[in-house]
């Protein structure tokens, strides 16, 4: 068990670089090369706040697929748990919405509006392999536990504490 969760924290890791990274980290750099185009600071301030939190959501989500999951959220080693305990008690999607909260963190700090466009995009991407690819696959999956957890608990805005 112990070497199971090593591979899944190694390979969380990996994942964690590669994908928000590059959808968070280079992408947005390649768009704007961290050119400010000085926005207020009451914008920069909310800017740092929604870099902060959705980086702190991210990775506590990441972390909850080794823990929980005993997996990564990699789609090549999935967990062998559904993960349904922390922020995914409130919402089935924190991961996603987490690293849409890093790219308009950011749009807020530089004041680039080229970064929200790419948010949307980057919403719009995302929802549609979640709707049809992974919902299905973890309805696979994980059958009628996957079912239930959809019923209780919301895909993209947060429910109330259960």
């Amino acid at each position: 068990m112990r070497s199971t969760r090593l591979r899944a924290a190694a390979g969380t890791a990996l994942f964690l670089v590669v994908a928000p990274g590059v959808v968070a980290g280079l992408v947005p750099w390649l768009l704007t090369g961290w050119r400010s185009s000085d926005p207020p600071t009451w914008l920069q301030a909310v800017g740092w706040a929604l870099i902060a939190a959705g980086s702190a959501v991210l990775l506590d989500a990441f972390a909850r697929f080794v823990v929980e999951g005993i997996g990564t959220p990699a789609p090549a080693a999935p967990t062998e748990k559904l993960v349904v305990g922390g922020l995914y008690r409130y919402v089935r999607n924190p991961m996603y919405l987490a690293v849409a909260a890093v790219i308009l963190g950011q749009a807020a700090l530089l004041g680039r509006w080229v970064l929200v466009g790419y948010a949307a995009l980057f919403g719009a991407l995302v929802w549609s392999f979640v709707h049809w690819y992974e919902e299905p696959t973890l309805r696979r999956r994980f059958g009628a536990a996957y079912d239930d957890y959809v019923r209780t608990v919301p895909g993209w805005w947060p429910r109330r504490p259960p």
